[in-house]
């Protein structure tokens, strides 16, 4: 039984026609880093948010931070199925990540501004993310980039949409 419990996780040789998965998974732990700092941030606005546009902003940050906490996972598994090892320490999250912390409180409408530039400069990423895995015929790392830039760039249109009222 003891020795069930010593397995110690290594990267392994992946043979599947994709190229370079070493670029590859450090751009998978990039957007994996910019994920997880944007779940806190937006799960904050989520706690913290007051005003008229509580409701508004607490359902949609809510369905935003479990879509992306769930994604996390996904990117996660994409980097082990690579044969690379997933980022494991909380110094490397943030050592990765571009998500800024915003400075000082924050009003209902800055709030979705901050997070609508937030999920904007992932948003960013993945479409890099698309096209390095694209190069190198990864054609899963660019589906999922592509997809969850999909949902960046329609979190970021609705945040902006809030942030006007």
């Amino acid at each position: 039984m003891t020795g069930a419990l010593t397995a110690v996780p290594s990267p392994d040789k992946v043979e599947t026609g994709v190229r370079d998965t070493g670029a590859i998974a450090d751009g998978l732990a990039d957007v994996l880093a910019d994920t997880y700092r944007l779940v806190f941030k937006t799960h904050a606005c989520h706690w913290n948010v007051e005003g008229p546009a509580f409701f508004s902003m607490h359902k949609l940050t809510e369905d935003q931070y479990e879509n992306m906490f769930s994604a996390a996972d996904q990117l996660a598994e994409r980097i082990r199925a690579l044969g690379h090892l997933a980022p494991s320490r909380m110094g490397e999250i943030l050592s990765r990540s571009k998500i800024e912390d915003p400075c000082g409180d924050l009003s209902a409408g800055e709030m979705a501004q901050d997070l609508a530039s937030s999920h904007e400069r992932i948003a960013h990423r993945m479409h890099a993310l698309a096209e390095l895995a694209s190069r190198r015929r990864d054609i899963v790392t660019e589906d999922l980039a592509t997809a969850r830039s999909a949902f960046h760039e329609q979190a970021a249109w609705m945040l902006r949409a809030i942030a006007k009222s």
